[in-house]
């Protein structure tokens, strides 16, 4: 007798605001591939655009119970009741910053997958969640600046008079830094932008952007995985008092600097945004984190003597269907390493599910959860 089709099921978000699904009409056959049955959890995609006569024509089942699927992906941990032991769940779950969840999750003998732990390396880039979302949440950050700004960004030459572009500063040159450095320049800014990493400068200046050098006085600042290190105390004040000069000239600031697990750098103290033009704007990017500016507050706007400072917490969201088509591309590409031939298999010497598995077999699997969840 031949083995049941394993069953992979998508979950309708719960999360306020949220409006991305886990996997899209266009993306059922590619899932098919892999030998598997696709349960779509009744408008899990209507947020993003997607109805549900448009997964069944693709060859997907609309009903509910798609979380008792043997394989369920999800945007963020479901909040459901009952786990079955042996399920396995892929989606982002902020595993360093709230590591509890996975210690919830374990205590049910899930085997979890958190999608930000995939490694930066070659064989996983079509799996970068991360970096996937990031370019959109760069995008949308310079589009809401643009759109909150007394001031037009582009150089227009008129019968009224010339109208001199704006000037945009773009604080990390990372995956979303460098997308909103060059939304900013199609939109006709003047751009300058800073990292702690110089190497990045390259990137930067391939923009059209001046880059910003300071001499924090360190040696690497980048970790193993790509990201930037968080800097120690007296960089931070150093930093700061070399940036002011800088911020307060901008027309628009965009913060980008997180460090993964931890509390946001303050890159922006409140002598710096006392010193800003009023209807200069931030968008800060990391507020849900604690904010990289003085003044941030998540998902609020908030002005201070006239600076007008926005701290957007999903931008992503706010492009629900392209983020979706992204991410669900990503998860098909994940999927590929623990569904073969339709049979659900955990290859723990894998060096990117190795990376990514935070928790098996009642057990939590990453050190750097279990470091986070005593610290």
């Amino acid at each position: 007798m031949d083995n049941p089709q394993i069953r992979v099921g998508i979950l309708r978000e719960t999360r306020s605001g949220e409006t991305r699904v886990a996997l899209v009409p266009a993306a059922v056959p590619k899932l098919q591939k892999l030998g598997v049955e696709i349960i779509i959890e009744p408008g899990a995609g209507f947020a993003s655009g997607f109805t549900d006569e448009a997964y069944l024509a693709k060859g997907a089942r609309v009903e509910a119970g798609a979380g008792t699927a043997d394989v369920v992906i999800a945007v963020h941990p479901p909040e459901q009741a009952e786990w079955r032991e042996g399920q396995v769940l892929v989606c982002m779950m902020n595993p360093l910053g709230s590591p509890g969840v996975i210690g919830d999750l374990a205590k049910t003998g899930v085997s979890g997958f958190a999608l930000e732990m995939v490694p930066r390396i070659s064989r996983a880039q079509a799996m970068d969640v991360l970096s996937s979302m990031a370019n959109v949440a760069g995008y949308k950050a310079v589009l809401l600046a643009a759109t909150r700004s007394p001031k037009l960004f582009p150089l227009m030459m008129t019968a009224a008079g010339t109208v001199r572009p704006a000037k945009v500063f773009v604080l990390g040159a990372g995956v979303a830094g460098l997308q909103a450095i060059a939304t900013a320049r199609r939109l006709g800014a003047v751009v300058e932008a800073y990292d702690i990493r110089s190497d990045t400068k390259e990137q930067v200046e391939s923009l059209g952007a001046r880059f910003i050098e300071f001499d924090l006085g360190g040696d690497e600042m980048q970790d193993e995985g790509g990201y930037a290190k968080e800097l120690t105390e007296d960089q931070k004040v150093l930093q700061a008092k070399l940036m002011a000069e800088v911020i307060q000239a901008a027309d628009a600031v965009i913060t980008t600097a997180q460090v993964p697990g931890r509390r946001a750098p303050r890159l922006i103290p409140e002598d710096v945004v006392a010193g800003m033009k009023p209807g200069a704007v931030v968008v800060d990017m990391a507020a849900e984190s604690g904010g990289n500016c003085a003044f941030s507050e998540p998902d609020k706007e908030v002005n201070r003597n006239g600076v007008i400072i926005l701290g957007p917490s999903n931008l992503p969201s706010s492009a629900g269907s392209t983020t979706s088509q992204l991410y669900a591309q990503n998860l098909i590409a994940f999927l590929g390493l623990i569904i073969q031939e339709g049979v659900v298999f955990i290859d723990r010497e894998d060096e990117v599910l190795a990376a990514a598995l935070v928790c098996h077999g009642g057990e939590i699997t990453s050190t750097r959860v279990r470091e986070a969840l005593t610290n």
